[in-house]
């Protein structure tokens, strides 16, 4: 290659090397249960386009993912099928909820829908809306992809025992 030299060195820090790779390949698990989960797929179409963030690659499998994207209501039956999946992914491993519903339950208040994911499994962003937007999911996963480059990494669990408070 012209112009390139042959013995050009770089040096870095291992650590942010491997927070830079990935935080730039980010594999979302899908996990859309109501009216979010179209935005969350609009964002994988040619109009918004997730994967010029390196996150494009929609896995089915748990097992293949690093972030699980819970994008709408969570109901009770539901909640031991999301934790079920959280505890599937492998380590590092971190969570989006997206729209109001995800979030803090949104319009259901009541006995069937869980009052926040953050009640099942430890939540790293929260995207806001209802619908969240395709954009707001964008924006995110950039906070995501910010807060690995910085070495975040969720830590604490989804519940706290009584007294503690929960480390971010």
């Amino acid at each position: 290659m012209a112009g390139v030299d042959d013995h050009a060195v770089m040096f870095g820090n291992l650590n942010r090397l491997t927070a830079w790779a990935r935080s730039n390949s980010l594999w979302p698990v899908q996990f859309g249960l109501a009216c979010c989960a179209i935005e969350m797929m609009a964002t994988a179409a040619s109009r918004f386009d997730l994967s010029r963030f390196g996150a494009e690659v929609m896995r089915a499998s748990p097992r293949q993912a690093d972030v699980m994207i819970v994008a709408g209501r969570v109901c009770q039956k539901m909640a031991p099928v999301l934790r079920e999946l959280y505890d599937l992914m492998p380590e590092p491993k971190w969570v989006i909820s997206m729209g109001a519903c995800a979030s803090v339950g949104g319009v259901f208040n009541n006995y069937a829908v869980v009052q926040g994911v953050d009640r099942v499994v430890p939540v790293d962003i929260y995207v806001p809306g209802c619908p969240s937007s395709p954009e707001g999911l964008i924006e995110g996963v950039m906070q995501l992809q910010e807060k690995i480059r910085r070495g975040g990494r969720p830590l604490a669990p989804a519940m706290p025992p009584a007294g503690e408070v929960a480390r971010a």
